[in-house]
């Protein structure tokens, strides 16, 4: 009789040790650091996925933003090199190339410093694990930047805790090996009327608003991106025309771009892309970014 039970119960033991390794979840993958110099963190995973061919442009291409060109591009370097550097936050005017600016910086710098500089993006809904990856870099060795794109809070959104201690806080800090760079629309990474609503509500206003706007403090770099004017707008669209030898006559390249730049309601680093990726289809170009 007992021996006709052994099957069943091997079987029953089988059912539970898979259900028990569905709810535990996949096990952490093995990251490859010479897979590539690109990264887009999977915290389900706990994985870096490696990026084969980046999203980028030249740093040579990116017009108009000189100074905080230069300022990002020394932070960078210095951080490459084993020195001091601090964490920064590019904000302001959509499309002024703020996330094609640190694309293109850590390119740069990597290639120039021979320095296996690691770029790495976690997406804004995962900067809740930001933890674990800090976790997986101080034990890596290698030296990276982490790269939030579009970095904002809503309202009763709780994740900007878990930034500020990554950025610099708890007992044991920012690892000596990692970096933050950030974009955003706004300064203060937090809506006015979120600042608002915490004012009317809390019992000491001062305090409720200060727990907020000390996240972008953290940041010890502020890299202001403002609305071009229409002569950065065409030295942006003279640069792409050049590199892409397009060879439309300046006085009728000048001319369709502005046309292009009112029909979009403003002028800027991606409206003079776009422009170009228009012109390139129509003159039937292929435009390789690398």
């Amino acid at each position: 009789m007992t021996q006709d039970l052994t099957p069943l119960l091997l079987a029953e033991v089988r059912r539970l040790a898979d259900a028990i390794e569905r709810l535990a979840g996949p096990a952490p993958a093995a990251n490859d650091w010479n897979a590539a110099d690109c990264f887009v963190w999977v915290p389900a995973r706990q994985y870096l996925s490696p990026v084969a061919r980046p999203n980028r442009v030249a740093l040579t291409l990116i017009r108009g933003v000189d100074r905080v060109r230069d300022i990002l591009h020394e932070n960078t370097l210095r951080f490459a090199d084993g020195f001091a550097a601090n964490n920064v936050l590019l904000w302001g005017a959509r499309g002024m190339g703020k996330s094609s600016l640190v694309k293109a910086v850590h390119e740069d710098v990597r290639a120039s410093s021979g320095v296996a500089l690691k770029l790495i993006e976690v997406h804004r809904e995962d900067i809740a694990s930001l933890p674990a990856l800090l976790d997986i870099l101080k034990s890596s060795g290698q030296r990276a930047i982490v790269f939030c794109d579009d970095l904002s809070f809503d309202h009763d959104d709780t994740a900007y805790k878990s930034l500020k201690a990554a950025l610099d806080g708890g007992i044991e800090g920012r690892p000596d090996n990692v970096l933050f760079y950030a974009t955003s629309n706004r300064r203060h990474l937090l809506p006015r009327h979120m600042m608002e609503n915490e004012q009317s509500t809390a019992i000491n206003p001062s305090e409720a608003v200060e727990e907020k706007v000390s996240l972008s403090d953290r940041f010890g770099l502020w890299l202001g991106f403002h609305k071009c004017g229409q002569e950065d707008y065409l030295t942006m669209i003279d640069g792409y025309a050049e590199h892409f030898d397009l060879g439309l006559d300046r006085e009728t390249l000048h001319a369709e771009a502005l046309e292009w730049a009112t029909t979009r309601g403003g002028r800027s680093g991606r409206v003079a892309w776009q422009y170009i990726q228009d012109l390139a289809g129509r003159m039937r170009k292929r435009l390789d970014r690398d």
